[in-house]
């Protein structure tokens, strides 16, 4: 969790919302990512699908099984769909989301039993260090002057 924190604060560096991700595998790191919807015009690119993007092509696998993915915020819908199609074994993450986090705080798409494939996971793991990462970069967001007139 420390790395994919390490990660995110890059993603703030880049003015991106700072979320990180790592899949390990083995006990090994695999891949990594970090938000990067802005700087490449993607809005598919959070942390989570880079670092499954990475992890496939560096299994040489669209499927990332015993795998294990460590993220700084709960995964949204999008991320957990991809999650779920990928199937990563186990998913860790730092903070919740209340407004779109999708492992219990909204939705309950990663642990249901209505999909092919269920993935285990749990929450909490240094949540205050990665909330604090995300209150920050937002705080600072809000008091940072625009430019308008």
């Amino acid at each position: 969790m420390r790395q994919a924190m390490n990660l995110a604060l890059r993603a703030a560096r880049e003015d991106e919302v700072p979320v990180g991700a790592v899949l390990v595998k083995d006990g090994q790191l695999v891949a990594e990512g970090w938000n990067r919807p802005i700087g490449s015009c993607d809005p598919t690119a959070h942390a989570e699908i880079q670092a499954l993007r990475a992890g496939a092509k560096n299994l040489g696998n669209y499927r990332l099984l015993d795998t294990t993915l460590y993220v700084t915020l709960e995964p949204c819908a999008m991320c957990a769909g991809a999650i779920i199609h990928s199937r990563v074994k186990r998913v860790v993450f730092g903070a919740y989301d209340s407004k779109g986090g999708s492992a219990g705080s909204v939705f309950e798409i990663l642990g249901t039993d209505k999909l092919n494939h269920k993935v285990a996971f749990s929450g909490g793991v240094l949540e205050q260090e990665c909330g604090n990462l995300l209150s920050e970069f937002f705080r600072i967001k809000r008091n940072k002057p625009t430019g308008r007139g």
